[in-house]
């Protein structure tokens, strides 16, 4: 069964676009992957693929080469000159080295020839991922693990984590940091603005420790009113001599 949010893992999380027309292969890529950790959308020709890689933001694109609507070669070159750039892994039957090198050739930067073994293409997936050009932000260390500061809605949360199938009305989110903050513990990591989002705190609070009363508030909290607290009091609630001592026989 697909997984609805990446697994806790070091690999960093990977958004993933399928362009693959063959219905029962793309359908097995969709679930393989996702199965390992990524969030995958798929499109059926070029032209669909197009229309959502101008909506969403990808990690890398798995790109059949022959493809209808708009050519898998064509789609390549379109994906190359985009300013955001997005990695592109070509998946197809053409596996010929004249193939592979104009393939390569059109920007595409990794190649695999069907047929296939899919452990290969989750790892060469996660390889040409880590190479993706990116600004690289301050990171903050806590709590053993690697965090960017900055604001994130629970909508950029959606689009960066979770695919194209998640429910926007969902409190998937909202649970989710739920859990990492228990998993995190003290001092709080992460930080909600109301109407703005989630940031992760530069510097965590600190919990105040807990402190024991002085003798002197020990001795003010069990005087009787009119009186001084005397020796031993501060150790006994009642006066020495009282019937609530005990009584020799």
């Amino acid at each position: 069964m697909p997984k609805s949010a990446p697994e806790a893992s070091g690999e960093h999380s990977v958004r993933v676009l399928v362009v693959e027309d063959a219905r029962a292969l793309a359908d097995v890529l969709v679930e393989g992957l996702r199965d390992q950790g990524m969030a995958v959308d798929v499109a059926r020709d070029g032209l669909e693929a197009a229309a959502k890689l101008n909506v969403n933001g990808y990690d890398v694109v798995v790109l059949d080469r022959d493809l209808p609507g708009i050519h898998g070669d064509t789609l390549c070159q379109m994906i190359t000159e985009r300013d955001q750039r997005v990695m592109v892994l070509m998946l197809t039957a053409a596996g010929s080295p004249g193939d592979r090198v104009s393939g390569l050739g059109l920007g595409a930067d990794d190649y695999l020839a069907k047929p296939f073994h899919f452990p290969e293409l989750v790892a060469r997936i996660r390889a040409i991922a880590r190479r993706q050009p990116s600004v690289r932000a301050r990171v903050l260390r806590a709590a053993g693990i690697e965090l960017a500061p900055g604001f994130l809605s629970t909508e950029d949360l959606l689009e960066q984590v979770w695919d194209e199938q998640a429910d926007p009305f969902t409190n998937t989110v909202t649970v989710t940091i739920g859990r990492l903050r228990r998993k995190l513990g003290d001092p709080p990591v992460i930080m909600t603005t109301p109407t703005v989002g989630y940031r992760i705190a530069d510097q965590p609070a600190q919990t105040e420790p807990t402190s024991l009363p002085s003798p002197a508030t020990r001795q003010a909290a069990i005087a009787r009113p009119g009186r001084q607290p005397r020796s031993g009091d501060e150790a006994f609630p009642y006066k020495q001599g009282t019937d609530n001592d005990h009584r020799r026989s």
